[in-house]
């Protein structure tokens, strides 16, 4: 990403039979997979990684990542496989699965042990072009506040394992376990950003900024801010609602601190905590409000995120479109939501994953339809 304000996304996705629904795949079929341009392996080989390319606009995001489902579906359709996007698969167990035999995983494994043979989720990851790194620092200082209702609106993962969880988000807890996730510490500048990568790099947890698995950061790759906190979403609609507040917030951000206003006092354990009762209740609770500093229902909360980057949104005539998404997001409710409505109605987790599974593939869906 090289311009001011770029975007990009990245989607994980679970790969599962297609009549069983369960967790299939392996390392050759993933290499095939591979051959699809934007496809990439993940740690395990029941799992896909795809990548739009660096777009301008929210329609170019939408039809590339239709595009990438498309083809992967196609790629490992011909070994019986179907695409399964959320954060967790409903009843799959890491165990099913095994490590890709990639360097970069087999350090993960010497360094983290099992931590990162259980790495059995999927997440949702937009990259926003910020090209100067102590404006890359400052943003992700003010965005640390609306993290927590970034999280909520995305939540997809209430089982693990065939249990349900009672979090909305449980890949977000899942991650709370390493070191070097969750809520970003307040960076300051980039000199601030490398002190800390710095510190790390002195406990031994990290062998550069690239291993940092915060819910936003600096990216290594490119001039780019990364927002990591996302469940991966079964809908396009909802990637796409999600991609836009994220690009909206940094480019409403971006003008806060370059006019010189600070970013706001939030402590880290206001941060952590506001982060897990958005995993905890998704959009089905009340949730922190950034701006009141108290509890407020998640409807408001996620209303006052829409009302913050609203100038930014009318400025780049994306305000219709993205107010239409979060109206039919907060109607129909999360996925965690609708998995757990799915399991009240029919009481089979293979039933969740097949619902799960349908809505990844529902390519032809245009935007605000329910």
């Amino acid at each position: 990403m090289t311009d001011d304000f770029t975007i990009g996304v990245e989607e994980e996705y679970h790969l599962v039979g297609t009549d069983t629904f369960a967790l299939c795949g392996d390392a050759e079929m993933v290499e095939a997979a591979r051959a699809v341009p934007g496809v990439d392996a993940e740690i395990g080989t029941a799992q896909l990684e795809v990548a739009t390319p660096v777009c301008t606009g929210l329609a170019g995001i939408r039809s590339h990542l239709v595009g990438l489902r498309v083809a992967a579906s196609a790629a490992i359709g011909r070994n019986g496989c179907r695409l399964l996007a959320a954060g967790t698969h409903p009843f799959g167990s890491w165990r099913q699965q095994r490590m890709t035999p990639r360097p970069r995983y087999v350090a993960l494994l010497e360094r983290w042990g099992v931590l990162a043979l259980q790495l059995n989720i999927s997440g949702c990851h937009v990259h926003v072009g910020v090209p100067d790194p102590d404006l890359r620092a400052a943003v992700s200082d003010h965005c640390r506040p609306w993290l927590p209702a970034l999280l909520a609106l995305t939540a997809s993962s209430p089982f693990w394992e065939g249990v349900d969880t009672g979090y909305a988000s449980y890949r977000s807890q899942w991650y709370a376990r390493w070191p070097i996730a969750g809520p970003p510490p307040v960076l300051g500048d980039d000199a601030g950003f490398r002190r800390h990568v710095e510190r790390l790099l002195s406990v031994g947890v990290i062998d550069d900024a690239s291993h940092l698995y915060w819910d936003v950061r600096p990216s290594v790759r490119y001039p780019a801010l990364e927002f990591r906190v996302a469940d991966v979403c079964p809908l396009v609609d909802d990637a796409i609602l999600h991609a836009g507040l994220v690009r909206g917030l940094v480019r409403t951000m971006a003008g806060r601190a370059a006019s010189g206003t600070p970013a706001p006092d939030l402590p880290d354990e206001v941060a952590r905590a506001a982060r897990w009762r958005a995993a905890r209740y998704g959009l089905d609770e009340c949730l922190w409000h950034p701006l009141s500093g108290i509890l407020r229902p998640a409807a408001e909360v996620v209303g006052a995120l829409l009302d913050t980057v609203a100038a930014d949104l009318r400025e780049h005539c994306e305000y219709d479109e993205l107010a239409a998404l979060l109206a039919t997001t907060l109607q129909r409710g999360t996925s965690a939501s609708r998995q757990r409505m799915t399991m009240f109605t029919s009481g089979d987790l293979t039933e969740v994953a097949r619902v799960v599974a349908e809505e990844t593939t529902w390519h032809v869906a245009p935007a605000g339809r329910t």
